[in-house]
Parts: structure tokens; C-alpha cells; sequence
């Protein structure tokens, strides 16, 4: 019983932000990583960043320098903070994580739209 949600999206300008948050719910023994991953159309689904429990981290280097992932352990949270968007970021980002729960396994969110304009 573990649910991801994702929220945060919207329309921006570019060179506008935004923050992007999702949290993980239920019978969590340990979050081992949390990361972002977006699908443009006609493209297929790519890493955008990841931390893990050891607060490690990875960003793709199109988002370098301008995304920032951090974690919250207490509240199972994870944020994407996205500045100096461009339109090549838009599509739709999705917060994955690999949870210990019963047994572990991988877990996404629905999904969450990120329109920026020209």
C-alpha cells in the first residue's frame, strides 16, 4: 500500500521556475531513490535527476546548473526545484522511487505537466 504523488506543474515563461514536490505514502520501511523523469512527445521517457538515500545525486546535463533535487527523509518527499526553464522543458515529469515496503519495488506518480512558452 504505497502511493507516489506528484505536484508542482503548470504553465511558466521562459526563464521563469518552478517547484515540482512528490511524496511517497504508506507502508515505507526505506526509500532508496527518488528521482525525476520526463517525456516530451514523440520522445521517449529520460532521466532528469535522482538522489539517493545517501543523498548522492544526478541530473541530466540539458538540466544542469539549472535543476536542483533535494529530499526530505522525514516526510518522504522529494522536490525538483526547475529555474531558467526553457521550452525544451516542457512535457510531462514523473517522480519515481524504489521503496522498501512488503518486499521492494518501483513506484511512479501520474504525472504532471510543465508547459513553458516562448
Amino acid at each position: 500500500q504505497v502511493q507516489v504523488v506528484e505536484s508542482g506543474g503548470g504553465l511558466v515563461q521562459a526563464g521563469g521556475s518552478l517547484r515540482l514536490s512528490c511524496a511517497a505514502s504508506g507502508s515505507i520501511v526505506r526509500i532508496y531513490v527518488m528521482g525525476w523523469y520526463r517525456q516530451a512527445p514523440g520522445k521517449q521517457r529520460e532521466l532528469v535527476a535522482r538522489v539517493t538515500d545517501n543523498n548522492i545525486t544526478t541530473y541530466a546535463s540539458s538540466v544542469k546548473g539549472r535543476f536542483s533535487i533535494s529530499r526530505d527523509n522525514t516526510k518522504n518527499t522529494v522536490y525538483l526545484q526547475m529555474d531558467s526553464l526553457k521550452p525544451e522543458d516542457t512535457a510531462v515529469y514523473f517522480c519515481n522511487a524504489e521503496i522498501l515496503s512488503a518486499y521492494r519495488g518501483s513506484y511512479w506518480g501520474q504525472g504532471t505537466q510543465v508547459t513553458v512558452s516562448s
